[in-house]
């Protein structure tokens, strides 16, 4: 075909073609709308999808938190549980210590007369010791604070006589129940009582001068105006004896310790009560003491003064009497009085105590392990002892 016959096809071939164009263009255009409706769809599901995704997850934070009020319910009805437990051991422990017939101590006028009379013959004699024990104290080597318990007054010990290891703790001047830990450890660890049993007496206490002894517990019963012992055994819970302290117009013995009027201290020779009375109300009295039958041996008017005496304590035959301020400041063994004769108190070694938080409520000393275990307003702390035989001081 010639180039004159296709200039002749052209303009019959032109509307077909823009036909063409003008279709391909409409089908773009469709194309074209077809994928915005799909991107618009798309666009509306991710919307729709991220609602729901964040609806989710305040659902699940709603379920959280209520999952976490569920827990600390559950937590306070655990504690309250705990309470209620505790409760009850206690109340079971007091019908297991519970004595179904008190024994009634009653003061014989005369039996108290005559006990005043034969500790008076019996005054200021020459003691004959019954060990070779010879040793008093250096200084204080280490003092070791466990842990704050109870009241600002207070005593804490072991048994000075026996092997056992279990921790004895009196909370307060004036109370009737006894906490008993098993071992130091639990003492020390747990901040509660819960893990300590309770030995509630037939009498209350009055000051912090009692003792734990060979099983039993010496503790100052106050009835009236006299003073009365009671031996009390640990072991089955009863009253096994009980004295009236035959000391006529007693006082506090501590001039820092106002609710002590006696102090029941251990050592090496056995058992002593320490006391004041308005005949020499300026110095301590020393007695001692038949562990078996209350009777009183012995008695000692010593030179230690009462005044700003905080605590005081026997070793080997010696009393040994801590001093402090009315501001509390450091403490020290200031005034020694041996009723053998060996040491004279003005050879006895200054002796001081680090220092603490306030002043001692109580300080017992343990022949056995040869540390004193001291109250500190409210702090329970372990002095242990440096010794030395008395001639070599």
């Amino acid at each position: 075909m010639g180039p004159w016959r296709c200039l002749l096809l052209l303009p019959l071939l032109a509307p077909a073609l823009r036909a063409q164009q003008q279709q391909f263009m409409e089908y773009v255009e469709r194309r074209l709308t077809l994928l915005e409706e799909r991107i618009s769809q798309w666009h509306d599901q991710s919307s729709r999808y991220s609602t729901e995704l964040r609806d989710f997850k305040n659902q699940v934070l709603g379920m959280l938190e209520a999952a976490e009020k569920e827990r600390e319910a559950m937590r306070a009805e655990a504690e309250s549980a705990a309470v209620r437990v505790d409760r009850l051991e206690r109340e079971v422990d007091y019908l297991e210590t519970q004595n179904p017939a008190p024994p009634c101590v009653e003061v014989d006028e005369t039996l108290m007369d005559k006990q005043v009379a034969t500790a008076k013959q019996r005054k200021n004699e020459k003691y004959t010791k019954l060990t070779d024990c010879s040793d008093t104290i250096a200084s204080v080597r280490a003092m070791k604070i466990l842990k704050r318990f109870g009241s600002a007054s207070g005593l804490w010990t072991k048994d000075a006589a026996g092997s056992s290891e279990k921790i004895y703790v009196f909370d307060g001047t004036a109370n009737d129940t006894v906490y008993v830990f098993p071992r130091m450890r639990e003492f020390t660890l747990f901040s509660a009582t819960r893990k300590a049993a309770r030995i509630k007496l037939p009498y209350p206490w009055v000051g912090t001068g009692h003792l734990v002894y060979d099983g039993h517990l010496y503790y100052i019963r106050q009835q009236g105006l006299s003073f009365q012992v009671i031996k009390f055994n640990l072991a089955n819970k009863t009253v096994v004896d009980s004295s009236v302290f035959p000391a006529e117009e007693q006082i506090p013995v501590f001039g820092l310790s106002p609710s002590t009027y006696i102090e029941v201290s251990a050592d090496e020779e056995g058992l002593w009560a320490i006391y004041a009375t308005k005949e020499d109300e300026k110095n301590m009295c020393l007695a001692k003491l038949d562990p078996a039958s209350l009777d009183i041996e012995q008695m000692w008017d010593t030179p230690c003064p009462r005044e700003n005496a905080e605590g005081a304590f026997v070793v080997c035959g010696a009393l040994h009497v801590v001093y402090n301020t009315r501001l509390p400041s450091r403490a020290r063994v200031q005034c020694v009085f041996d009723v053998s004769g060996t040491l004279a108190p003005e050879d006895a070694s200054l002796v001081y105590f680090p220092k603490r938080y306030g002043s001692h409520a109580s300080l017992k000393y343990s022949p056995r392990e040869r540390q004193i275990y001291a109250w500190d307003d409210g702090y329970q702390i372990i002095y242990r002892m440096e010794m030395k035989k008395k001639l070599e001081v």
